[in-house]
C-alpha cells in the first residue's frame, strides 16, 4: 500500500458551554480541585487528539448502530483503523491535540474574576443518592472547566493510499458527518449535565 498524498482538514473548536476533559491530580491540597482538567506543561488547556478521535468514532459507530468494532462498516474501519484480527486495517487519520488559541481566550475573558486561573473555571457539583435524595460522599465537588467562548485550534490528516482512489471522497463525507453529530452531543464528560456543548468550523485545505 503506497501512500499518494495527505489531505489536511482544519479549523476550530468553539465552546458553547463549558469543557472539562480530565486530567491528573497532581496535589491533595486541602480546599484544592476535586476535578481538574487536562492541561499541557505550561498549564494551558487542550483537547487531547485521542479524545477527538475516540468521540467521532463512537459517534459515527452508534450512527450506523454498530455496538462493538466486530459490527463496523468496512468504511469505519478503513477510515480509523483496526487490529482486530482478521480485521486488521491501517488508520488513515492523524488526530493532533487541539490546542486552545490563548490570544483569543485573553482578549475575550481579559483576566476576567469569574476564572479562578488564568484560562479555567471552577462549577460545584452535587452528586445525589436517588434512594435516599441525599447529596453522596458529604458534599460539594468541585470541576474545574474551560469556560464557554474559548477557541481550540484543530487539525486532522487524512492519509489516502493508492487503495483508496474510490472511497476518499466518502472519507471526507464520513469525518464531516462525525462533526456534524458531535454539534448535537457533547465533548469531554459531564454531557448530560450541560458540559461540553461544541460548535465547529473546518474546511479542507489544499492537497500534498
Amino acid at each position: 500500500m503506497r501512500l499518494i498524498k495527505k489531505h489536511t482538514y482544519k479549523g476550530t473548536i468553539t465552546l458553547e458551554t463549558g469543557l472539562h476533559i480530565g486530567g491528573s491530580k497532581s496535589t491533595l491540597d486541602i480546599g484544592g480541585l476535586d476535578s481538574p482538567v487536562i492541561k499541557t506543561a505550561k498549564g494551558i488547556p487542550y483537547i487531547p487528539g485521542s479524545s477527538l478521535k475516540g468521540k467521532l468514532r463512537s459517534l459515527l459507530a452508534l450512527k450506523e448502530k454498530a455496538t462493538d468494532i466486530n459490527k463496523e462498516s468496512e468504511n469505519l474501519l478503513k477510515l480509523f483503523g483496526s487490529s482486530e484480527k482478521d480485521k486488521e486495517q491501517k488508520t488513515r487519520l492523524i488526530f493532533r491535540d487541539a490546542l486552545l488559541d490563548t490570544d483569543k481566550f485573553k482578549e475575550i475573558f481579559n483576566n476576567s474574576e469569574l476564572l479562578i486561573g488564568e484560562y479555567t473555571e471552577e462549577k460545584y457539583e452535587n452528586t445525589i443518592d436517588r434512594t435516599t435524595g441525599k447529596t453522596k460522599n458529604g458534599g460539594l465537588r468541585q470541576i474545574e472547566r474551560v469556560p464557554a467562548g474559548a477557541v481550540f485550534n484543530f487539525e486532522i490528516i487524512l492519509d489516502e493510499y493508492d487503495v483508496d482512489s474510490d472511497n476518499i471522497e466518502t472519507f471526507k463525507s464520513t469525518l464531516k458527518k462525525g462533526f456534524d453529530i458531535l454539534e448535537k452531543d457533547y465533548l469531554g464528560g459531564s454531557g448530560t449535565r450541560g458540559y461540553g456543548q461544541v460548535s465547529i468550523k473546518a474546511d479542507w485545505e489544499e492537497e500534498s
